[in-house]
């Protein structure tokens, strides 16, 4: 199974000096938005801002570049906003869900975009989703899933929040009931916080980021990650692909829990001239290595694991290379919501 895999691939070349100049002359005095698809606080919110901050000096002309959040289904109303509404002109950069490419694919009829067509600039780290809960649950391992009800927080039918719990619940057959309705990942740990739910799924970057004493101090347990790989910080947690009790089952929860490699990336609407994408994507490498940048990230506990432009648009090109009756499965249990 490919999905996932990161390709390596050669960066393009930036545009020759009169397009570098039309290029800076576009931007110098300009604004761009950073269209966010999230709540403020969290950490797609937190990490995008970062980027906001940093990435205008990396761009010809300098320009200023402010985050505006628009939140909702899971953040596929800022992605349709993007393909179908915003400029196509480089003056929007996009943050989004890392489900986003593969819920195109899955033809959920809210979506009204294309993921491909989108121009990404890069990645600034993959994501690892785990499914914990409070330390005053009655839970304690991923084992109690199977036997009793595990309530937990969650947002928009949309988000991998609530994606993730319910694939566990049609591939794995947990027990996990969703109480939706909560803002973002900051209403719902402090609602698991209060006891209103056992536990709720999230990025681990989120709980890093505004939480980091709670595995330390016992606060929460980690019941679960969904990824391909162990994250480094969670070594004795199951993934929920290791869980998958057969390889029919493995190869499903393969594909879906390989949106993470996907993770915090950023893109441009489609129809942006080739020499602004140019432009933005190598200003966004510019900024990985950035030693501001990077001690901004250090200051947010947050991870980079960069990909370029390139790079992720061949990952979200592996999607169209599935076998049939593989998509078939994962179409099934992805729409069960």
């Amino acid at each position: 199974m490919k999905f996932a895999a990161c390709i390596a691939i050669g960066v393009l070349g930036t545009a020759g000096p009169a397009g570098a100049q039309d290029v800076a002359s576009f931007y110098a005095g300009a604004t761009i938005r950073m269209i966010i698809g999230y709540p403020t606080g969290g950490s797609n919110d937190i990490y995008a801002r970062t980027v906001a901050q940093h990435i205008g000096k990396h761009i010809p002309g300098a320009p200023r570049v402010i985050p505006v959040n628009m939140p909702g289904a899971g953040s596929m109303l800022a992605a349709n906003h993007l393909f179908t509404v915003a400029p196509r002109d480089g003056s929007v950069i996009g943050s989004v869900s890392q489900g986003i490419p593969l819920q195109a694919k899955l033809g959920y009829p809210e979506v009204r975009y294309e993921a491909a067509k989108f121009n990404w600039i890069g990645r600034m780290a993959q994501s690892t989703s785990v499914t914990m809960v409070w330390h005053t649950a009655k839970a304690r391992t991923f084992k109690d899933a199977f036997t009793s009800e595990i309530t937990l927080s969650a947002t928009g039918a949309g988000s991998t929040v609530t994606i993730y719990p319910n694939v566990m619940n049609e591939v794995l057959k947990t027990r996990f009931k969703l109480i939706m309705g909560y803002k973002g990942s900051a209403e719902g740990m402090l609602a698991m916080q209060r006891g209103e739910v056992d536990g709720h799924s999230t990025t681990w970057e989120a709980v890093q980021a505004v939480h980091p004493d709670w595995l330390p101090k016992g606060q929460v347990r980690v019941l679960v990650q969904h990824a391909i790989n162990r994250h480094h910080d969670l070594p004795d947690v199951p993934t929920s692909v290791e869980l998958a009790a057969n390889p029919d089952d493995r190869a499903v929860m393969r594909v879906i829990m390989g949106a993470n490699e996907v993770g915090k990336s950023y893109f441009t609407p489609p129809g942006v001239p080739a020499e602004r994408v140019g432009a933005l994507r190598r200003a966004f490498d510019a900024t990985m290595k950035d030693p501001a940048f990077i001690e901004a990230v250090k200051k947010i506990r947050g991870e980079i694991g960069a990909l370029t432009g390139e790079q992720v648009q061949a990952l979200i090109g592996e999607l169209d290379t599935l076998p049939p009756s593989l998509f078939e499965r994962v179409k099934a249990v992805y729409n069960e919501r």
